[in-house]
């Protein structure tokens, strides 16, 4: 199947690694290996799908592909993890069976066979979450009476290095990603203007992605810079949710505030290193006071 490429999506790093770069195929077999207890055997080709649609707005950060009978669905989350998973899931294997499966199959008398799909996602946020844990689409039922007759899970592994998953030392190129991530938030975190570029000229010299940060150091820092601004997009569409909630009173708008409070936006921009300006600028908030949220939570730090 001919894969195109959607212009008006952009891709993250994690994309980029395992569906659009060179060796992006290479780096899918070794994932899948570290994930089962059989390899493929040598020689095994992927089959790309790709999946563009509302479900994920305008910046992907999921991947999915056929081999061995098989769908893998990748995805990767470096903000709060998102308990829909098992939600977008079903919707997104919906998509993807549209297109693997021809019209004319569908109303066959005989059974049609399908790859059967697997569903991981990749943790790598600065928030504390397990190590690893199993999300199920019915935990999400308002009855809860008797076995599901619709059940999909998601296991959700944890790639933080200071985790130590079992995961990153089967897949190097997975483990040399987290480390990479790290690097990013270490500098970052000192308020380096350019936190992206030095991250990458350090995980050059340390061997970490060498060869693909210095062939695509420069798309790198764009992947980057977008990334984050799509985080930020969230966060900012999260409070602008909780405002609303206040102004009209709403419950719907209240519930989706209360996800986000802006102490709590301020305070992922300061442990992201941005600067009071930045933060104003990014919330579109007075400077004033943003200063004044920062003075209250230094306050609350040193009682």
């Amino acid at each position: 199947m001919a894969v195109k490429e959607n212009k008006g999506y952009k891709n993250s790093m994690f994309v980029d690694l395992f569906f659009e770069d060179e060796s992006a195929e290479e780096n899918d077999i070794a994932l899948y290996n570290a994930l089962h207890k059989e390899p493929l055997p040598k020689g095994t080709k992927i089959q790309k799908i790709r999946i563009d649609d509302v479900l994920y707005m305008n910046f992907k950060n999921d991947i999915s592909f056929g081999v061995g009978g098989k769908i893998m669905v990748f995805g990767e989350h470096q903000s709060t993890i998102n308990e829909n998973m098992p939600l977008r899931s079903l919707m997104y294997i919906g998509r993807a069976y549209e297109q693997l499966v021809p019209i004319r199959e569908r109303y066959k008398k005989k059974q049609t066979y399908l790859p059967k799909p697997e569903f991981y996602t990749f943790y790598n946020g600065q928030e504390h979450w397990a190590r690893e844990k199993v999300l199920k689409l019915s935990e999400a039922y308002k009855v809860q009476d008797d076995e599901p007759m619709l059940e999909l899970t998601v296991k959700v592994i944890n790639i933080n290095p200071a985790e130590n998953h079992e995961l990153l030392d089967k897949c190097p190129v997975l483990k040399e990603y987290g480390q990479f991530v790290d690097m990013v938030r270490k500098f970052q975190k000192m308020s380096d203007s350019d936190a992206y570029k030095h991250a990458v000229e350090t995980c050059i010299r340390q061997g970490i992605l060498a060869d693909y940060l210095e062939k695509k150091g420069s798309e790198v820092i764009n992947m980057l810079i977008a990334e984050y601004d799509y985080d930020l997009d969230i966060e900012v569409q999260r409070e602008e949710a909780y405002t609303e909630g206040l102004e009209k009173g709403t419950e719907l708008g209240k519930e989706r505030g209360r996800q986000e409070t802006f102490e709590e936006l301020i305070k992922k921009k300061l442990a992201k290193g941005k600067s009071p300006s930045e933060i104003a600028d990014a919330l579109e908030k007075p400077l004033e006071d943003v200063e004044k949220i920062i003075l209250k939570l230094k306050e609350s730090d040193v009682e």
